[in-house]
């Protein structure tokens, strides 16, 4: 038995605002986005299919978890950002709460260590 919920938008922010040095913004329709450096990491968003009520939640990922979550039933190649190894959270119940927050957590990591040595020097994270 997965997830009994989704992550609700209050509970991604409050996630992702825990992880050191990251900026949020509102963008694309009243997305919630998350980057460290400037660079995108995480977003809440009612994008693709479901309505506009839907919560959707889409981060980056590893190759190997990439291919391994798009096979997931409720878990898609998110829109605009498949090509960069992307998923996005359709359904509910898709992953727990915990490996929801280990995917954001390790999404964060990836975006962050490809910032450059300077940019990571500078938020202390070299």
């Amino acid at each position: 038995n997965l997830g009994e919920r989704q992550m609700t938008r209050a509970e991604f922010d409050k996630l992702c605002k825990s992880l050191p040095k990251t900026t949020h913004v509102e963008q694309w329709g009243g997305a919630s986005v998350w980057k460290i450096g400037g660079k995108i990491f995480a977003v809440c968003s009612n994008w693709g299919q479901g309505g506009d009520t839907d919560t959707k939640i889409s981060f980056k990922c590893s190759d190997m978890s990439y291919d391994l979550l798009r096979q997931q039933k409720g878990i898609i190649p998110a829109p605009y950002l498949a090509r960069a190894k992307w998923v996005q959270v359709e359904r509910t119940k898709a992953l727990s709460d915990k490996d929801l927050r280990a995917y954001i957590e390790t999404a964060y990591r990836l975006v962050a260590t490809k910032l450059t040595k300077a940019k990571r020097a500078e938020l202390g994270l070299a």
